[in-house]
């Protein structure tokens, strides 16, 4: 099968192919497992985080990859209730314990266990991949398969997000950074909570329009004042600059939810800027975002369809991969980015196209 393989760790402004191609033998999947014959997987910033080492992963190569959408091709012993031909998807969690009082209280993104996908074991950008049963979904029929990737981390790690961040209905809601997943919350919120109006902060005037036409209060550069103080802000960006920028915009009592798996070390002076009265004083809150559950998958699932949420996609070809994500490095951002992976006799194009190093 073809996939694209991460065989070190580098800065991807170093070189412009950090993956390479590769031929891989098609997994057999194992007791409980299934194996997909994928058809599409987004592309995430974690996965720059995984290539530049701010979150390695274990063991080299390995397939990167986790909002991966395929076909249930194969079953292994005890794989539970899914048949061939079912449409499922994978997200970032692959596998947890079940055991621990973490996932005995379904905070189970906790478990010192937790194993993620394209991380920890072999993910979506490749042709065939394998996952416990118990942690495929079911998709509904509402999505193309490009448009249900970017549910499976863009929107359910939002899903998460917005639930941490405790907002009632009239309440004032930032979003900082405007990507995959902030498009995806917009939209969470204008259906959930009609009477909050959602300010956003973002670095370009593409990102700033595009949260405009979809229905945003305010839009303004990360370093502006929002003409109103707000309840709570989720930051999806890799810096420390808007960490201290979002805390100055709350309201008495407001919370900051981080969601992000990591933040780059280039610009932790900014941490430097933070002072007490203006940044932290009156019972403010911080909050990270760490991993979903299965549950928090399920949910935005059930969400996305009941609204129907629309993820603004931009695809790519398999072989593309490393153009999607040094676009995603760059900014280059209008919703989210999704990859086309099909069976290379299925295109005869790309099948002559494709190259292994």
């Amino acid at each position: 099968m073809r996939a694209m393989l991460l065989n070190k760790i580098c800065r991807l402004e170093e070189t412009d192919v950090p993956l390479a191609p590769a031929e891989l033998p098609v997994p057999a999947p194992g007791t409980g497992e299934i194996r997909l014959r994928v058809s599409a997987c987004g592309v995430c910033h974690t996965e720059l985080d995984e290539i530049e080492g701010r979150t390695p992963p274990p063991r080299l190569p390995v397939v990167p990859g986790h909002q991966v959408i395929g076909i249930v091709e194969a079953l292994g012993p005890s794989a539970g209730a899914f048949r061939i031909g079912d449409r499922v998807g994978v997200a970032w969690i692959h596998w947890a314990c079940g055991r621990c009082s973490f996932c005995a209280a379904e905070n189970e993104n906790l478990c010192a266990d937790f194993r993620a996908t394209g991380r920890d074991v072999n993910g979506g950008y490749a042709e065939c991949m394998t996952v416990p049963a118990a942690f495929a979904h079911p998709i509904p029929e509402t999505f193309s398969d490009a448009q249900a990737a970017p549910l499976l981390c863009a929107g359910a790690i939002g899903y998460r997000a917005l639930a941490l961040a405790s907002i009632a209905d009239g309440q004032n809601l930032g979003l900082t950074g405007f990507g995959a997943s902030a498009h995806l919350v917009l939209q969470m919120v204008r259906s959930r909570y009609p009477r909050a109006r959602v300010f956003v902060f973002a670095r370009n005037e593409s990102e700033r329009s595009f949260a405009r036409e979809l229905g945003a209060a305010w839009a303004g550069d990360t370093e502006e004042r929002a003409p109103e103080k707000l309840a709570a802000i989720i930051d999806t960006t890799p810096v420390w600059k808007s960490v201290v920028e979002a805390l100055a915009n709350l309201q008495p009592g407001g919370r900051l939810v981080i969601n992000a798996i990591r933040k780059e070390s280039a610009d932790r002076e900014h941490l430097l800027r933070l002072e007490y009265a203006e940044h932290l004083w009156l019972e403010k809150e911080i909050k990270s975002v760490a991993n979903v559950t299965r549950r928090d998958v399920r949910e935005c699932l059930a969400l996305a369809a009941q609204i129907p949420l629309r993820a603004e996609v931009q695809e790519f070809e398999l072989q593309e991969a490393n153009r999607a994500l040094l676009e995603l490095k760059r900014g280059r951002i209008r919703g989210a980015k999704v990859l086309r992976v099909a069976d290379a006799g299925e295109r005869s194009q790309e099948a002559r196209e494709w190259r292994v190093h």
